[in-house]
């Protein structure tokens, strides 16, 4: 299932790459968070590309325009298939990533698809409105979020499954959309606000589903993935 994606989120090198590996054809590719990647660098994201793996690099990017460039030249180097940045860090930023995955492509390496994340699957309209954004009107911030991102030409965003029909249908069938926060059941101890099944999440519009905890914690993983991957076959 080429839309499912499997978060890593895992603590070593060893663990990461024997899931990728029961994982490996029943997925289409791996998400490797901030967490694992600062514990094992990028020779883990080389060893997923070399074994034909999609990788998903989620870092997350939100500094000055050329620092982030140049992040997004070198993950492009790395082989990530897609990669994201903070839309909160502006026009200017996304024009840069998109700029340098443009520049990546033109050295004979497959553009990375750059997205933008929106506003994080853990915070809802109080946090929101903590931080001063957007009065606390969290689906207006996020709409005005993705619309920023597809002006200055990325790929697509990252955004909860609460938000995806409006986004889908004021940035057209063919922008990405991204969805974390995808559940099967009760998640103990889960520190997202706004979640969904994955077939809510794909009927909402999703082009990508992001899942982590209902597959890593299952006793049988693999299985897991089989079964979420049959529900969203038979939801189209």
């Amino acid at each position: 299932m080429d839309q499912l994606l499997v978060a890593l989120d895992l603590d070593t090198a060893d663990e990461a790459l024997r899931m990728a590996e029961r994982l490996r054809g029943s997925v289409g590719g791996f998400k490797v968070n901030v967490h694992l990647y600062t514990a094992e660098g990028p020779s883990l994201v080389r060893q997923l590309v070399e074994r034909g793996d999609r990788v998903f690099l989620d870092l997350k990017y939100h500094d000055i325009p050329n620092t982030v460039a140049n992040a997004v030249a070198a993950a492009a180097r790395q082989g990530v298939w897609m990669l994201n940045v903070h839309a909160a860090g502006g026009r200017a930023m996304m024009d840069a990533a998109r700029a340098a995955a443009d520049d990546a492509a033109q050295g004979q390496a497959e553009r990375p698809l750059v997205i933008a994340v929106t506003v994080l699957t853990s915070l809802d309209r109080d946090a929101l409105a903590e931080t001063g954004c957007g009065g606390g009107e969290l689906d207006r911030h996020v709409e005005r979020l993705a619309l920023l991102a597809q002006d200055a030409g990325l790929d697509g965003v990252v955004a909860s499954p609460r938000e995806t029909p409006r986004l889908r249908e004021r940035c057209g069938p063919d922008f990405l959309i991204v969805t974390p926060g995808i559940r099967t059941g009760t998640v103990a101890g889960d520190d997202q606000s706004r979640t969904s099944t994955p077939a809510g999440a794909l009927a909402a519009g999703a082009s990508y589903l992001v899942v982590g905890r209902p597959i890593l914690r299952a006793r049988d993983p693999r299985g897991a993935a089989e079964a979420i991957a049959a529900g969203l076959s038979r939801s189209r």
